[in-house]
C-alpha cells in the first residue's frame, strides 16, 4: 500500500508533467522550466515514500522474527 508521500509525489509528478508541456505549447520557457522542476521533485518524493515504505516493512518483518513470529 502506498504511502502519502508517494501518493503526493505522484501528483506532483502528473501536475509538472502538465505545466511542462503547456509550457511548451505556448512557447512559456518560464512555465516548461518550472513544470519540469516540479516533476522532479514529485520524482523525489515518491523515491523517498517507496524507501520509507521498505524499511517500514523490513523492521517489520525483523519484529516478528525476534518475537517467533514468522
Amino acid at each position: 500500500m502506498r504511502n502519502k508521500d508517494e501518493v503526493k509525489g505522484k501528483r506532483k509528478q502528473i501536475k509538472g508533467a502538465i505545466k511542462d508541456k503547456i509550457g511548451e505549447v505556448t512557447n512559456n520557457p518560464r512555465l516548461e522550466a518550472e513544470g519540469e522542476a516540479e516533476r522532479l521533485q514529485g520524482q523525489v518524493q515518491e523515491t523517498v515514500g517507496k524507501a520509507r515504505r521498505k524499511v517500514g516493512k523490513a523492521v517489520a518483518k525483523v519484529g516478528r522474527t525476534l518475537g517467533g513470529k514468522r
